[in-house]
């Protein structure tokens, strides 16, 4: 080499270093800058330890499963890294990082191959600089020049990150920050969303979809239809990745490459999951409770935000039997009033005329969100008329699914009428939790809460509290006979406008029966007899103290159940009788929790004694007998109920205390069912009173709400991890009141023969 070439190639020498050297100083004054603050604002060394996420509250039931979660935008509930699966972790860095934890939160190395290939092969986005954008800043949308002082901003973030979290923390903030799509943010969400479990659970296939749309969720998403293929492909590329970096042989990786691609899609929106209607009635609870119980310094607590954990008695196995029973019987039921609506000319109404109905559709319309929309929109009545008048494309509710069609949305509430509503609530007498709580057919598509929003006439399921008070104040025996006559109470009696005489169904009469006979087959002369006797003021009282909250006024009408109550006022009530007389209050939640696991508040129900222990188990044998020998014989097998009661096959054999309830017109159906340990109510009916079957076959409680107590108990029953009792109610030990009936019988008999005898002996020495 001349020397001229010598000196040209030391020359290039120098300008090669001095542009390396150039461009390193070039990096390191824009990391400088960067890290002062030049390309906007960077967070605090405070929001590093502390970054603010929006946190769903979590409501987790007594068997301590997630029922659901409260949130605006990111269904988020943060978890810690004991609880990922190792195969979720090294799939994560196989394929996202693989220099994850030889790197300080840049992989200089990748971003060199970067830049050659000009980002063909990929980003160097390293796990951290992940994590980075998604806790401080988004890049969607921006210029480029904003990207890319945005990308300066991730590398001096990413930095800081590392020095202040350990590998594993920054696996956990990032996978529980990432979102998913479907109201998955974060992996919890996902595993739960995509395959209805823990994150702890996933087995090596599902860690890899769950990989696999950490790249793209919408491109890689397993659950919809276009992108299915796409996301199997690459869950295959997670596959080769984890193979290539060791974590996985060959052999497993064309095993795991060969199966299907299998989700178990469960979503977690407001109006899915579990106890839906439970959910909305204790949202507005934790709202009323929020502005009660302040922060320390004085700001309210968000459900949306705060990441609250609320502890509620709900089991989570009984309200999926509970949900089923419910769904199971309506579905059917709805069927035969599908078709009996065809003979209607009127339908889905009865008993009312053209005007009334209009008035009934249009309370319906103005109470319907469009409705509130328009009006809010400033719309006039002439604009929303035509509105409603027009037909649309719309979803509507069916029970085969939700299906679409076109019709104007004046006729879909129409439509909507013909669907018959049910609720159910079961309550466990001795603690008060609610285990199960199903306010409708449809939370979606159907609102209005069953359980405790709707009250609706209760009818003979209100006898059990004129019996009630009969034997608390009298030790009636369910053994004494009355008179199965036409009874008449005077208006002047009780201030009332006409005399009462109330009238058995089919106007049956004749004879005498005894209280557990009169009870068994809701025979109205002698529950009137019964409330004369002890005067409505005292059944009213029993019944308040017992847990109706509602007031009603105290006439003998409400013997026969002629007042409006909620279900689950007559739950708890009814509750009473099978917890031996003593009041336990309703409750649903036991702890509030903040995020850190620190207890907000407990609750406790209140207790008092309603009825003596001796009058509660008599009450109870009264109602045994409805489930005996009366209109709830047919929950029994078909050996231990009379021979004309056939075609029910729900065959329960142990004892349960019942009582069914229909109201004028076949308007609502109640079924109030016990056993020791768990008290279980049913209503059924139509949105509106003019909305019932027209007879009696299916428009009793029997018929319309039994069948549903009877499924539901059966899923329990079947259950072996719950503890639902089959044995008998407690006996107290100095029962006076005699409730054998035959020995009663009996006993009456020898007493007369005595007293005959007595009378022959006087005779005989006169």
């Amino acid at each position: 080499m001349t020397k001229k070439e010598t000196m040209n190639f030391t020359k290039y020498i120098k300008w090669f270093w001095g542009i390396v050297l150039g461009g390193l100083f070039a990096l390191c004054f824009v990391f400088l800058l960067a890290s002062w603050g030049a390309f906007g604002k960077l967070p605090t060394f405070e929001e590093l330890e502390n970054p603010k996420n929006d946190l769903a509250t979590e409501i987790i039931s007594s068997d301590g499963k997630t029922l659901g979660k409260y949130y605006l935008k990111a269904n988020r509930t943060p978890i810690q890294f004991k609880d990922l699966p190792d195969n979720l972790v090294k799939a994560l860095v196989a394929t996202e990082d693989e220099r994850f934890y030889s790197h300080s939160g840049i992989d200089f190395r990748g971003l060199a191959r970067a830049i050659a290939k000009l980002g063909r092969n990929g980003g160097a986005s390293t796990i951290t600089q992940q994590l980075a954008k998604n806790l401080f800043h988004k890049r969607e949308n921006a210029s480029l020049v904003t990207k890319l002082t945005q990308k300066i901003k991730e590398w001096v973030i990413a930095v800081r990150l590392e020095r202040q979290y350990t590998k594993q923390e920054i696996i956990t903030m990032y996978l529980n920050t990432q979102g998913f799509l479907f109201n998955a943010t974060g992996i919890r969400s996902a595993a739960r969303i995509y395959f209805g479990k823990e994150p702890k659970d996933l087995d090596i296939q599902e860690s890899a979809i769950i990989v696999a749309m950490l790249k793209n969720p919408r491109q890689f998403n397993p659950h919809r239809e276009v992108s299915k293929n796409k996301s199997l492909e690459r869950r295959n590329v997670v596959f080769s990745q984890m193979e290539k970096n060791s974590f996985i042989s060959e052999k497993q990786r064309d095993s795991l490459q060969k199966l299907p691609l299998k989700i178990n899609f469960t979503p977690e929106s407001h109006s899915d999951g579990l106890a839906t209607y439970f959910r909305e009635y204790l949202k507005q609870f934790m709202k009323d409770w929020a502005k009660k119980n302040p922060k320390a310094d004085g700001e309210f607590y968000d459900i949306y935000k705060d990441g609250l954990k609320i502890y509620v008695t709900i089991d989570s196995r009984m309200q999926q039997y509970a949900e089923e029973a419910v769904t199971e019987h309506m579905s059917n039921l709805q069927k035969y009033f599908f078709e009996e609506q065809k003979r209607n000319k009127t339908a889905p109404f009865y008993d009312i005329d053209k005007s009334e109905i209009r008035k009934i559709l249009d309370r319906a319309k103005k109470n319907s969100d469009r409705y509130k929309r328009m009006k809010a929109d400033g719309k006039s009545d002439k604009e929303i008329e035509k509105a409603f008048q027009t037909k649309t494309d719309m979803r509507v509710f069916t029970w085969k699914g939700d299906r679409d069609t076109v019709m104007s949305p004046y006729d879909s509430i129409r439509y909507y009428k013909y669907f018959l509503r049910s609720g159910l609530v079961s309550i466990e007498p001795q603690t008060g939790h609610i285990k199960a709580w199903v306010g409708g057919i449809n939370n979606k598509h159907f609102k209005y809460d069953a359980v405790e929003q709707q009250k609706r006439q209760v009818g003979s399921t209100f006898k059990p509290f004129v019996y009630a008070t009969a034997i608390n104040q009298l030790k009636r025996s369910p053994c004494d006979k009355l008179p199965n006559t036409p009874y008449t109470i005077p208006k002047e009696k009780y201030g009332m406008q006409d005399d009462w005489t109330p009238k058995n169904a089919g106007e049956k009469y004749g004879g005498e029966l005894t209280l557990k006979e009169a009870l068994a087959n809701s025979i109205n002369v002698i529950t009137a007899r019964l409330i004369d006797e002890v005067s409505p003021v005292n059944v009213a009282r029993l019944a308040k103290s017992a847990g109706i909250d509602t007031e009603f006024q105290a006439n003998p009408s409400i013997a026969l159940g002629a007042i409006d109550l909620t279900l689950l006022e007559m739950a708890s009530a009814y509750s009473t009788f099978a917890n031996k007389g003593m009041r336990v209050s309703p409750m649903f939640i036991t702890q509030i929790e903040d995020k850190n696991g620190t207890v907000l508040d407990t609750f406790v129900p209140e207790t008092k004694e309603v009825l003596s222990e001796e009058s509660a188990y008599v009450i109870l044998n009264l109602m045994e007998g409805v489930t005996q020998a009366g209109s709830g014989v047919r929950l029994r097998t078909t050996y231990n109920r009379p021979k004309y009661i056939t075609g029910y096959p729900y065959g329960f054999s142990n004892p349960i205390a019942g009582k069914t309830g229909t109201t004028q017109n076949h308007t609502d159906g109640w079924f109030m069912g016990m056993v020791p340990n768990l008290m279980t109510g049913v209503w059924t009916g139509g949105e509106d009173r003019s909305i019932h079957f027209a007879g009696i076959d299916k428009g009793q409680g029997a018929a319309m709400s039994l069948p549903t107590w009877a499924i539901y108990m059966r899923k329990c029953y079947e259950d072996k991890t719950l503890d639902i009792s089959k044995e008998a109610f407690d006996k107290p030990s100095d029962l006076s009141i005699n409730t054998d009936c035959d020995k009663y019988e009996d006993d009456k008999k020898q007493v007369k023969e005595g007293e005959q005898k007595e009378e022959q002996k006087k005779e005989d020495d006169f």
